[in-house]
């Protein structure tokens, strides 16, 4: 076992992997990155030609708003400005599979939204992931399952269309990522608009601290 003060050589690959991945960010293009659902498509989410890139890859509608991945909750007021529910909510489940929907503020691009004034939130409860997003930090990094709109996420880098990964500057592979989806809610709304991990226990929790069961759409 290396010691501390001698990183592995794993260790070592993460990270120069990370620095090209942010050069990458920093240079507007994409990168594809581990989450603990799915592989996901990153781009600064500041700059509308990163933001295009990420549409133009994926065949995604406009209309169809993006995620944005941060490294902490600390880090959410530099793109959003949730509501004490909304933050409540994020204490609660972030990091992890869940996606909270919240305020947003002027930062981010407003194709990340599709024009909208809300903006999912996003903190992977995966530490390679984590990494990355510190070392990128202030960017926010666009949260996208790494697939063609319509097509399976993908658990694999192997599993990622050859098209999408051939027009991605820079891949960091962990190997096979966790489960499902993460499960989007917004909790100022008590709207639940996807179902996937930890749903269960996000519906409790929205149930006791409204009143209501959410609606699930």
């Amino acid at each position: 076992m290396p010691s501390p003060e001698m990183p592995s050589e794993s260790a070592d690959t993460h990270r120069d992997i990370i620095e090209h991945a942010v050069e990458a960010l920093e240079a507007g293009k994409t990168v594809i990155y581990p989450t603990e659902t799915v592989y996901g498509l990153g781009a600064d989410s500041r700059r509308p030609e990163a933001v295009s890139r990420v549409f133009e890859q994926k065949n995604r509608d406009p209309n169809n708003p993006l995620s944005v991945a941060l490294p902490s909750v600390s880090a959410v007021e530099s793109v959003a400005e949730p509501t004490d529910r909304a933050h409540d909510c994020m204490q609660t489940f972030l990091p992890g599979p869940v996606t909270v929907i919240t305020e947003v503020n002027d930062t981010i691009a407003s194709a990340v939204t599709a024009n909208q004034a809300r903006v999912g939130i996003r903190i992977p409860d995966h530490e390679l992931s984590l990494k990355f997003l510190r070392a990128a930090a202030p960017i926010p990094v666009t949260a996208t399952s790494a697939n063609l709109s319509g097509a399976q996420s993908a658990h694999t880098i192997s599993a990622i269309d050859k098209r999408l990964r051939r027009s991605t500057e820079v891949i960091i592979d962990d190997g096979v990522t966790g489960g499902a989806e993460s499960t989007v809610v917004d909790p100022d709304k008590n709207i639940i608009y996807r179902k996937g991990a930890n749903a269960e226990a996000v519906i409790d929790w929205l149930t006791r601290v409204t009143g209501s069961a959410p609606t699930v759409t």
